[in-house]
């Protein structure tokens, strides 16, 4: 029996993707929102959790930082999926046919340039893929959706352009996590994700960031967000080339611990070569 993974979004989302590429054995499991990823974990009805963390382009996803500690899963692997946008349709339509496409309100304006050059207007979608389905569903016409081509697989609709993003870079990185911790070394070069709260004295920020830099620790991504909706309670996120064993690192997290309230561990993985 296959593992389920659960992902936000319908099948052919961007999340389903990552799905496919972290596990390509895996039996998907669509979620209408992060929050129902992470239950439908929690209530076995998924073994883990496929979930969007940034994007070269937007930065930060909304909410994800906020629900990761609290969500009593862990980081297992990371999946780096290019979001290569498509407009597609019904069958036997053309892009000439095309005035309206819909589409998640974030992925409108990753390919603007495209639409405006051809004088297609766009429409605000609760889901891309979502949108692809309603529009198959429906047999719509002069309508079409930007979306993943793996929705357009699915539905049976027609890629009508391919690769119209403004932007060649735009990457979205995925976190797949489960409820168990995992400790091997499963790759040459490991990731260590935490997440810590600083004490309210002064310098304590300068101060636990110190102990990564005299141990040699590459610190590759560090955010901070507000949690409670005190100004004084910053809590930030952290992700450090290498494993909690090793020396260099195991100094610098006690080092840390020293000045922070609190300190969580929320995986240790792979890098994965989306990272180059």
């Amino acid at each position: 029996m296959s593992i389920r993974i659960a992902f936000q979004g319908d099948l052919g989302a961007y999340g389903h993707e990552a799905v496919l590429k972290a596990r390509p054995d895996a039996t998907p499991v669509p979620c209408h929102a992060f929050e129902d990823v992470i239950a439908a974990v929690r209530a076995r009805d998924a073994d883990m959790a496929m979930l969007p963390v940034e994007n070269t382009t937007y930065g930060r996803v909304a909410d994800i930082h906020r629900l990761l500690p609290q969500s009593g899963l862990h980081i297992v692997d990371e999946a780096f999926v290019r979001v290569r946008i498509a407009l597609m349709a019904m069958p036997g339509q053309t892009l000439d046919d095309i005035s309206l496409v819909r589409a998640h309100p974030v992925l409108i304006p990753q390919a603007r340039a495209y639409l405006d050059a051809h004088g297609i207007h766009a429409e605000a979608a609760p889901d891309s893929a979502g949108a692809a389905a309603a529009i198959a569903q429906a047999e719509e016409r002069g309508v079409g959706a930007l979306a993943s081509s793996v929705a357009a697989d699915i539905y049976g609709l027609n890629v009508l352009a391919q690769d119209i993003e403004d932007q060649g870079h735009n990457t979205t990185r995925f976190l797949l996590m489960a409820p168990d911790m995992d400790l091997t070394r499963r790759g040459e070069t490991m990731i260590t994700t935490f997440v810590f709260e600083v004490r309210n004295i002064p310098a304590a920020l300068y101060k636990a960031m110190g102990g990564f830099a005299t141990n040699g620790v590459n610190m590759t991504k560090l955010e901070s967000y507000m949690v409670g909706g005190a100004f004084t309670a910053t809590q930030f996120y952290a992700d450090v080339e290498g494993h909690p064993d090793d020396p260099g690192v195991a100094r610098a997290l006690e080092e840390l611990d020293y000045f922070t309230n609190r300190l969580d561990v929320l995986g240790v993985y792979p890098a994965a070569a989306g990272r180059d």
